[in-house]
């Protein structure tokens, strides 16, 4: 089984393919001064194809972020893994960016993963040590984030607002942005899991939609005066 997966949702453009259980290269691609990171992914998965002497056709399974993050981000990996799943009928399986994210914990702590939403508002999701969903990603206050945390022990993963933000009541958490961890072959690793776990399940791209929670920012035109 073929699988190719995508993530441009968060902090920079992931790319992972591999067979089966055999990731065979796993790319990270940075914004530039010219480009934000998004923009290489057509590039890159043409190249990845080229480089393994394999078609589109050939991937059995395209696993993508879903969101939140990148407004973006989010829209361009549906797009592009709807697209290429209506031409081939590839499976195409979404995982939520906070689950990523919580494949960072190495501890036996269950995993809060909060992430800036804007607005006011904190993206959260909480996840076992196995992996299952404990809370699905929602939007909260500052205030319910803190008492969330007050009531248990977690690993805590964030971003650098929501990091600083807990420095600030001197609550540890680990910021994601601050170091290179393989988002990428997580993301790789959830779908195959999904996958293996659910193999009855048809995973169509038309079941693919993007996860905002937050709507986004709408800038309204100005009155022009008559």
């Amino acid at each position: 089984m073929r699988i190719l997966t995508f993530d441009t949702s968060l902090n920079n453009t992931y790319l992972t393919y591999g067979e089966n259980d055999n990731i065979i290269l796993s790319n990270i691609i940075h914004s530039d001064n010219e480009k934000y990171h998004s923009a290489y992914l057509i590039p890159e998965i043409i190249s990845i194809l080229q480089l393994q002497n394999i078609t589109m056709q050939d991937i059995d399974v395209i696993g993508i972020n879903e969101g939140p993050g990148s407004f973006t981000g989010i829209r361009i990996c549906t797009v592009i893994a709807r697209v290429a799943a209506q031409q081939t009928g590839i499976k195409v399986v979404s995982v939520p960016s906070l689950e990523i994210l919580s494949k960072i914990n190495s501890t036996d702590k269950k995993t809060l993963v909060l992430l800036d939403a804007r607005k006011n508002k904190i993206y959260s999701a909480i996840y076992g040590t196995d992996g299952n969903v404990i809370q699905p990603p929602n939007s909260v206050s500052n205030e319910q984030v803190k008492e969330i945390v007050d009531n248990q022990t977690y690993e805590i993963i964030t971003d650098s607002s929501i990091y600083k933000l807990l420095k600030e009541q001197n609550i540890n958490s680990i910021n994601y942005e601050k170091k290179e961890y393989p988002l990428g072959q997580f993301l790789y690793e959830i779908t195959l899991k999904k996958i293996l776990t659910n193999p009855k399940e048809d995973y169509h791209w038309a079941k693919v939609k993007p996860l905002y929670i937050q709507p986004p920012s709408i800038t309204l035109p100005k009155k022009v005066g008559i």
